[in-house]
């Protein structure tokens, strides 16, 4: 049974749920879609085209640190998709939920992304605040040891590529 904890990272249109439902069923551990645990208030915050603060998040963090820690506790393993935008989101996913969650930054240029959010359909987040997203965001460094993918290869070839990773 694989026990591995990840957390697929990135901005808006990455790929985040997509790449994360298919590692999790390739490794055969369950899945969490991040933006389900946002507040009621937050949802309706960034479907106006209001960005989230960093008070607005740690809830939603929080409650991310929850599920990591409750997986560990429980010996199972755990893919979840969240932003994860800032050092200090990931420094705290990684003291409150797990020290050893493995991140995974699904990285792609600003137009790829644009178009991606531009056909997406459904979806409570309006390409507008990618913008917003982009400003802030902190890539991870070295340090974090955080594993980069590349958004303009195919799915597939991203999960195949972290499942020989995980392994």
């Amino acid at each position: 049974m694989h026990t591995g904890l990840y957390l697929i990272m990135g901005v808006s249109g990455s790929g985040k749920s997509l790449i994360g439902a298919q590692l999790a069923r390739a490794l055969d551990i369950a899945f969490v879609e991040g933006d389900d645990l946002h507040p009621p208030e937050n949802v309706t915050r960034m479907a106006a085209g209001i960005a989230l603060t960093d008070d607005d998040r740690h809830g939603w963090l929080m409650a991310i640190a929850t599920r990591l820690r409750a997986a560990k506790r429980a010996g199972v393993g755990l893919v979840v998709s969240c932003s994860a935008l800032k050092r200090g989101y990931r420094d705290l996913l990684r003291s409150a939920g797990d020290a050893d969650v493995r991140f995974v930054y699904l990285a792609g240029g600003q137009a790829l992304l644009a178009e991606r959010l531009a056909n997406r359909r459904g979806h409570f987040m309006p390409p507008s605040l990618l913008e917003t997203q982009l400003s802030i965001l902190e890539a991870p460094t070295p340090d974090e040891r955080v594993w980069v993918c590349d958004i303009r290869e195919a799915p597939d070839a991203i999960v195949a590529d972290l499942v020989r990773r995980a392994a």
